[in-house]
């Protein structure tokens, strides 16, 4: 293998002559290989729109050379069409604050620019990484991120939510169950809507992930007003979510309650789910209803499995409430933590609520004894 030389204050370290990352990432891999694990895709195209938005902001502005800003923002197009992600290689659990992360996003982004504008590598020359990184706050740019990710991941779970709506609405029209007190057809009525309510909470929840701080300090501050105002229109634009710069960027820096309550509301959730899953068992051993078997094992290992994650996600809850509680002032080193233990509880529920959909609610049949008469 070939490989180029790459200082930093250090020293000087070999990296891979064909890599997109740099020495930065490399000594981030290398110290901690804790889970082993990069991160997420979210993460990546949530760094991707940052860069992409501050490379035309600080053009705009007159602060980044147009050419230069191209080549950045071309660089992270294609990192948001899926190209170069294998080359973002520090673990999800870091510490300093995840600023690897942003060095490693920095780093992709600037050989890339610098391929592009018939440069090599490693050399930095014609795009600098200060020409990526110009005018943000590495502690703001990691926090962006990880919300810009909670944001789209959250969406996808409520997708899958309202599909577990769907089909229990769908089961209690195709056996045209009775709504009669205490009938099967109220119970799963009862289901749909312990499902909505959290689908509710979880939405309310997302309104405290959307308030987001972006300053650029060091400029005067008629230029940082413009700056920021620009920042967020391009931002929206991009990303696509409807994030909105705070009125209060000390406060939205420091309370990071908003993820809190949002993991709380994915706890309860599960809860809710696992709680269903017990009562599904017991309508089929009271004869009510039939669950085809899906496993050598039997139907019930679906039910178990609900269970036992909802176990996991208490963990995880337990693990994002501490760490958002230890922040000290208005930073919090104890991002990375929090990031990983929401985008795994995120990805896992909405699993759960596929698998519980497809292979229970979906092939479970009403036996003929509690159908309603015609």
């Amino acid at each position: 293998m070939r490989y180029r030389i790459e200082q930093d204050n250090l020293g000087e370290k070999k990296v891979p002559a064909e890599a997109y990352y740099g020495i930065g990432s490399l000594r981030s891999k290398e110290t901690y290989q804790i889970t082993k694990h990069g991160i997420i895709r979210q993460m990546i195209k949530s760094f991707a729109n940052i860069k992409k938005t501050a490379a035309k902001t600080n053009s705009d502005m007159g602060y980044l050379n147009k050419d230069v800003a191209e080549a950045i923002f071309l660089s992270c197009e294609e990192i948001l069409n899926g190209r170069l992600h294998g080359q973002f290689i520090t673990d999800v659990v870091q510490g300093g604050y995840g600023f690897a992360m942003n060095t490693n996003a920095n780093e992709v982004i600037a050989n890339r620019a610098n391929e592009l504008m018939g440069g090599e590598k490693g050399k930095y020359d014609l795009v600098r990484l200060e020409d990526v990184n110009l005018n943000q706050d590495n502690y703001e740019m990691v926090l962006l991120a990880g919300k810009l990710s909670i944001i789209r991941l959250t969406k996808k779970l409520l997708t899958e939510g309202k599909k577990l709506c769907n089909a229990l609405a769908d089961k209690i029209e195709a056996y045209k169950l009775s709504r009669a007190d205490y009938s099967l057809g109220q119970q799963f009525q009862a289901f749909y809507e312990i499902l909505e309510k959290n689908m509710k909470r979880i939405t309310s929840g997302m309104n405290g992930v959307l308030e987001v701080a972006v300053s650029a300090r060091h400029l005067p501050s008629e230029q940082e007003e413009l700056y920021v105002r620009k920042f967020m229109k391009y931002l929206v634009q991009y990303s696509g979510e409807a994030v909105f710069q705070t009125k209060n960027i000390l406060e939205n820096k420091q309370n990071l309650d908003a993820i809190s309550w949002t993991s709380v509301a994915l706890k309860v959730l599960i809860s809710d789910l696992s709680k269903i899953a017990v009562d599904l068992k017991l309508l089929e051993e009271q004869g009510k209803i039939k669950i085809p078997d899906i496993d050598p094992a039997g139907h019930d290992v679906v039910l178990d499995m609900v269970q036992q994650v909802s176990f996991y996600i208490m963990g995880n809850d337990l693990t994002i409430a501490r760490s958002v509680e230890a922040g000290k002032l208005e930073r919090n080193a104890y991002l990375p933590i929090i990031f990983a233990c929401y985008f795994e509880s995120c990805n896992m529920v909405r699993r759960v609520m596929r698998v519980l959909r497809e292979n229970v609610i979906e092939n479970m049949q009403v036996l003929e004894e509690n159908k309603p008469a015609e």
